[in-house]
């Protein structure tokens, strides 16, 4: 049998071979094959293998990959993802290059591919509460305040553990500070040679000096830097060739031939030798080289905490307690105490704890940590309230509805760690470049070597030696494997606190290619908060009041936003609900189900044709007279009789002319695709100044729509909410989905507007391009470096200028190479978007 299964996790062609070898091992498979562009797997078995075998066979092999069979939803709002593995620290682990895709480590340390130590993913589990501990007896921990219970004292709020990153800084720090120590001595030795009659020589002959240098060296090498050696072994063993390599080979022979001159000076010629008859030693230069180079992973790893610092200030907005009502009395609880359906009281000023809703009172809500928008929103009873917004000067009370890491605060953080681990297409380029770019810089500088001894003047091999290590030391591919990723870190960053949640790099490249929008119109053009404007019967038979009665029972069973207004409505009319059976959603169409026998349906002319229930021509006539006025008219049919309508109205957004006028000034065309019928859309289409429509669209015919006008070599972005949304969002180039919809059409989507409002698009849309230029910046930045710098430390100024690049003065280029690459991206954090 073979079965097909959907994987997630893939992010290029090297996880494939994974998944399709770890697959392949699995007693009972026939054959794997894994298509890395369909995200999925075909899989032959003798007999049916349970999913969870496979997805423990992934889990198993240390991968971060998923399997589902194809055809189920996983939503990063309602679904809750498989426990990672956690190490020291607050979080996973991964390598800022992303070398190995999504690939976490549960423990700091170093990337096994370009050997840069690992970043550490920010989540809200440093935040989820506070403990107590007692001075005296630290093995007292208690959830709440009071007295110890051993001595009496007063118990204290613990400290939190630093971040993996604060604690690789540290170390860092304390390293370099030692580094300096022991290689300032040996520079000024090494630099004394320059003066005359050198003062040192009357103290000791170089001979003993050289000895001097050794020994300082010693802790550099074999302390200080000494990982950069360990990186550099590994990258060879691996063939993974990095920055790393080409510092070990660099640093590495100038330190051992420095040795070697010491302790067997008689092999060397005397071009290596100086007036005294000692070898040259480079003793300064390995030391000073490798310090530098440790002076620049310290300033990467301070500069790369603040590229993450979007998810730092999310990770602020979560308390650590809250107000639970416990039969009557407030008690302050920690936050991990509170469960589903408690009931919490939030004081003015407060952060709402939970996601929930409002039970009791009313208040202004600051939401702009999570949507962006600076004004606050008024809120009452049946209103919706998210976790990390602020409170206004009114206490309220609320019912948790959702906990922990299906908050939407939570799923904003994990969105941002998962998109700030993603590739962009266009880092392939740098993939590629790296790929070839240290095999040919050990060639270069071997090149190097050979036309100095050759041509270069006394002392050739001296020129020629000092030469080549400065073409090994000052190339940097880290800079261009730093370039796209850095950026599309700050830049997710970015989105999140302006509520333009990206879910993946991809998106953001492709958002700024966009030439042709399409938006729905119900909840993305309008605010998706529709009202019955009234009911009414085409004859007799039956009265407005029963006409209402059968549209709230047969809506009583639908969430679709129209469904909901009119049962509100009936519900405010004190119209009692009967009871219906064999209820049916018809996508794009209505909904039907049997109702005192009698067969019902409601929704549009194809909902009515659906039933074999005729709409006459005057029954259009009447529901015109709405829609012509941009209200839905939906028709009611009983045992396949039109016999009534309803009428509801949906506000346009205030923000949604505006939006569509800037997208239009900017070159994007704007199509709205609705289901409703075309009067309804010309009206809304009027307003906005639309120049394209089209009505009565069914879900087929959006996703028909969509492929069209990408054969026609248009790039597509599709805005909508709903279910009847989600195959043409999936199928467009960029996929935006409206925070306010549904689960299903916020999964197809590529980027979700937490707010719902079209005025995201022009933000994400601002985003992209600044994205995208500042990445295109990146590279330019570390292509020329490397182009320029690479010639010159070979020495191609010095038959025409006399310079030379000493490697020391490599090795600083070198070093801020990597922080020029990451202070740049770090400029996007102060666009305005």
């Amino acid at each position: 049998m073979k079965h097909t299964y959907h994987i997630h996790g893939m992010t290029c062609n090297g996880c494939r071979g994974h998944v399709e070898k770890t697959l392949s091992k699995i007693v009972g498979v026939s054959k794997a094959t894994v298509n890395l562009e369909k995200a999925n797997a075909v899989i032959e078995m003798e007999t049916n293998i349970p999913i969870e075998k496979f997805q423990e066979a992934l889990q198993n092999d240390g991968g971060s990959y998923s399997i589902h069979k194809l055809g189920e939803h996983h939503h990063h709002t309602s679904i809750k993802k498989e426990a990672k593995p956690k190490g020291k620290g607050t979080g996973t682990f991964y390598c800022p290059m992303h070398c190995e895709g999504d690939k976490t480590y549960n423990k700091p340390g170093d990337c096994p591919v370009c050997g840069m130590d690992l970043v550490e993913e920010q989540n809200l589990s440093i935040n989820t509460s506070e403990q107590w501990t007692c001075s005296m007896h630290p093995e007292v921990i208690k959830d709440t305040s009071g007295a110890c219970p051993i001595c009496g004292m007063d118990l204290v709020p613990m400290k939190p553990d630093i971040s993996a990153e604060e604690k690789t800084y540290k170390k860092l720090l304390k390293k370099f500070q030692i580094s300096v120590l022991f290689t300032f001595p040996i520079f000024l030795i090494a630099m004394s040679e320059m003066l005359p009659n050198n003062p040192l020589y009357n103290v000791m002959e170089q001979k003993m000096w050289n000895w001097v240098q050794f020994i300082l060296s010693l802790p550099v090498v074999f302390y200080t830097t000494w990982m950069f050696f360990e990186r550099a072994y590994r990258s060879i063993k691996t063939w993974n060739l990095n920055m790393f390599t080409l510092i070990g080979i660099g640093a590495g022979v100038s330190w051992l031939f420095s040795v070697f001159g010491m302790f067997f000076p008689e092999i060397f010629p005397s071009q290596f030798k100086t007036a005294s008859n000692a070898v040259h030693v480079y003793f300064e230069a390995a030391t000073v080289i490798l310090t530098l180079v440790l002076l620049g992973q310290l300033l990467e790893a301070r500069a790369h905490s603040k590229t993450n610092s979007a998810v730092k200030e999310l990770l602020k907005l979560s308390p650590n307690k809250a107000i639970k009502i416990i039969n009557g009395i407030d008690v302050e609880v920690s936050i991990d105490k509170i469960e589903l359906h408690n009931i919490l009281k939030v004081k003015p000023g407060d952060k709402i704890p939970v996601d929930g809703v409002i039970t009791q009172g009313n208040t202004t809500i600051n939401e702009s940590m999570i949507t962006g928008e600076p004004l606050p929103v008024n809120k009452q009873k049946g209103d919706k309230v998210s976790g990390g917004t602020i409170n206004g000067n009114q206490s309220f009370l609320m019912k948790a509805e959702k906990i922990g890491s299906d908050t939407l605060l939570s799923q904003i953080i994990q969105m941002v760690n998962d998109a700030s681990r993603s590739r962009a297409p266009i880092q392939n380029l740098a993939d590629k470049v790296s790929g070839y770019f240290v095999p040919i810089v050990v060639l270069i500088s071997l090149i190097t070597f050979g036309i100095w001894a050759i041509w270069g003047p006394d002392p050739v091999y001296v020129y020629a030696f000092v030469n080549a290590i400065a073409v090994l030391i000052i190339a940097c591919p880290c800079a261009l494997g730093l370039a796209t990723p850095m950026s599309i870190m700050v830049g997710v960053g970015k989105g999140a606190q302006n509520g333009v949640l990206i879910k993946n790099a991809e998106a953001l490249e492709k958002m700024n290619k966009v030439n042709t929008l399409i938006i729905d119109k119900t909840g993305t053009i309008t605010e998706g908060k529709p009202t019955v404007e009234k009911t009414a019967s085409f004859n007799a038979i039956l009265s407005n009041n029963e006409i209402l009665q059968y549209i709230v029972s047969l809506n009583s069973n639908s969430e679709h936003p129209l469904a909901e207004a009119t049962v509100k409505f009936g519900k405010d009319q004190n119209i009692d609900i009967l009871k219906s059976n064999e209820f049916a959603s018809v996508t794009g169409k209505g909904v039907e189900a049997t109702i005192n026998g009698k067969k019902v349906a409601l929704g549009n002319p194809q909902m009515m044709s659906y039933a074999n229930a005729k709409i006459t021509s005057q029954m259009e006539l009447e529901a015109k007279t709405y829609q012509k006025q941009g209200k839905t008219v939906s028709y009611l049919s009983v045992d396949k009789t039109v016999v009534g309508y309803v009428v509801i109205e949906d506000k346009i957004k205030k923000t949604s002319a505006k939006a569509i006028k800037i997208l239009q000034d900017k070159g994007i065309s704007v199509i709205m695709l609705t289901g409703d019928n075309y009067d309804t859309a010309q009206a809304v289409a009027t307003e906005l100044n639309l120049t394209s429509f089209k009505a009565s669209m069914l879900p087929e015919n959006k996703l028909q729509e969509v492929t069209d006008l990408q054969q026609k070599g248009k790039v597509i972005a599709m805005a909508g909410d709903g279910i009847n949304d989600a195959p043409a969002l999936a199928k467009s180039d960029v996929g935006i989905a409206m925070g306010t919809g549904t689960d299903v059409a916020i999964e197809s989507a590529m980027i979700t507007l937490v707010k719902g409002d079209l005025h995201g698009i022009v933000k994400a849309q601002h985003l992209s391009k600044e994205v995208m230029k500042n990445i295109k910046q990146n590279l330019f930045f570390a292509l020329i470096y490397n182009t320029i710098g690479i010639p010159i430390a070979a020495g191609v100024l010095f038959p025409y200028f006399g310079i030379l690049l000493s490697p020391m003065i490599a090795a600083l280029a070198m070093s801020f190479s990597s922080v020029s690459v990451i202070s740049n991206a770090l400029r996007l954090k102060r666009i305005k978007i």
